[in-house]
């Protein structure tokens, strides 16, 4: 039987971004990272009610050597942990490396998918950015845009638009709160 999953990109869906110039921003050690007290209990919720949950997240700076995986690893580590993960898939690619697994691509999504026999038809892929909602798409899942209002492009077709994964959840499950 296959499962259904929740997939979570990470900054700005789990843990908060830095805004500057109006873009987000990775936090850039586990000292700097701050998880959102209600994605938590989203993820919580979303587990109840018998969703995998699988982040899925773009660490570019891996590439550009402003970071090294060790770093994100242990970031990854601390939110898996926190929010109840059953799985952190990671890019570690730039732009230019025409990877599959880079969102707007769908290579993570497809490859938990097939790691956890996962109907991607009855997923849901949460983000904060284009990028993200256009992976989902890509995917096969229903999308979720978080919109925070940065200076930049959204989605053109998110199923759904809100401002916190905690207010996604109802849409998420079909169950009001």
């Amino acid at each position: 039987m296959a499962h259904k999953a929740v997939f979570l990109d990470r900054d700005g869906v789990l843990n908060k971004s830095t805004i500057r110039n109006g873009r987000p921003y990775p936090p850039s050690s586990v000292d700097k990272l701050v998880l959102y007290e209600t994605s938590i209990q989203a993820c919580g919720l979303l587990a109840q009610a018998g969703f995998l949950l699988i982040g899925v997240t773009n660490q570019p700076d891996i590439a550009r050597g402003k970071t090294n995986k060790d770093v994100i690893d242990q970031i990854n580590m601390v939110v898996k942990e926190a929010m109840g993960l059953d799985d952190m898939r990671v890019c570690p690619h730039d732009d230019q490396d025409n990877c599959s697994c880079r969102k707007p691509k769908p290579g993570m999504l497809v490859d938990a998918a097939r790691s956890f026999n996962i109907d991607l038809t009855s997923s849901i892929m949460v983000g904060d950015r284009w990028k993200d909602v256009e992976a989902g798409n890509a995917a096969g899942c229903r999308t979720v845009f978080i919109d925070y209002g940065y200076d930049e492009a959204g989605p053109r077709d998110a199923g759904l638009v809100c401002s916190s994964l905690f207010d996604a959840v109802p849409w998420i499950t079909g169950v009001s709160p």
